[in-house]
């Protein structure tokens, strides 16, 4: 009897003991499970202005600020005389005030400095141009040149020398107008002296002649502008950041806007430019 007791009573131990230890087993992999688990990285997923600064390879060096920043002032929509990346134009080196990109401004002044030794001045007539600026003088051309029932008509005239505000490269503060914006006055004399000098010495300076003859260079857009250089160093990377940001529906605001794919103001004329000065 007792051993009939006793062998029950073991029977039973051990049960419980087993069961214990079952328990014990799920409990300690539930734990090390939960412990030891690698934790998902989220910041792998995020999408921020830093993460798409860098996949579109944009040059954010001198523009610190976010994306929509960057494309106002591709655009023009922005306070030049307030931005530290712009200056004044030593009144000894411009016709009229005028602001530049102070990179490009740097390099002009080192530019005309020397053609002073050959006995040639060269002048800043029209440097920074914002929206607001661009857009007056488009405006006052439609009203001059429109002709009813043929807006595609009166943009092509205007676009003859004038840009769209939005897509104009004076936006950028690289691009200026020197001496004179008449054609005629490099064609000779004194004119003619200055032009030769630009074509053979600007490219040491980082500038080039951006409006060449569409004859000779096969490019689109605007007609030939003797006075037009711009400073390549600054512009091409603007002018790469414009390309892949900007979109038609950014250019509005002013006479004609909603036309603006229609002529392709950016296929045409804000790539419009001489081929030398994209590999210069």
């Amino acid at each position: 009897m007792v051993f009939k007791v006793t062998k029950l009573l073991s029977t039973k131990l051990i049960k419980s003991i087993y069961l214990h230890l079952i328990c014990g087993l799920i409990v300690l992999s539930i734990y090390s499970c939960s412990s030891g688990a690698t934790p998902i990285d989220n910041s792998k997923h995020e999408v921020n202005e830093n993460n798409l600064n860098e996949n579109l390879g944009v040059d954010n060096l001198k523009y610190s600020d976010s994306i929509n920043s960057l494309k106002n002032k591709l655009m023009g929509r922005f306070d030049y005389t307030k931005d530290s990346d712009f200056v004044l134009v030593n009144s000894s080196y411009c016709l009229r005030p005028n602001y530049m990109q102070k990179e490009a401004c740097l390099k002009f002044i080192e530019m005309s400095k020397l053609a002073e030794k050959s006995g040639i001045s060269l002048k800043v007539f029209s440097g920074t141009r914002n929206f607001k600026e661009q857009a007056e003088i488009w405006n006052r051309k439609w009203e001059k040149f429109f002709v009813k029932n043929d807006s595609i008509g009166t943009m092509r005239t205007i676009l003859t020398y004038s840009s769209m505000p939005s897509t104009s490269r004076h936006h950028w503060g690289t691009d200026i107008d020197i001496n004179c914006v008449e054609g005629k006055y490099f064609d000779s004399g004194r004119g003619l002296k200055e032009y030769n000098w630009l074509c053979e010495n600007a490219s040491k300076f980082g500038f080039c002649q951006v409006y060449t003859s569409k004859k000779n260079s096969k490019r689109t857009g605007y007609e030939m502008e003797k006075w037009h250089w711009s400073y390549l160093p600054v512009a091409n990377k603007n002018l790469e950041n414009f390309n892949k940001l900007i979109k038609y529906s950014d250019i509005k605001g002013f006479k004609g806007s909603n036309l603006a794919s229609k002529v392709k103001s950016i296929e045409d004329y804000v790539n419009g430019i001489d081929n030398k000065c994209i590999n210069q």
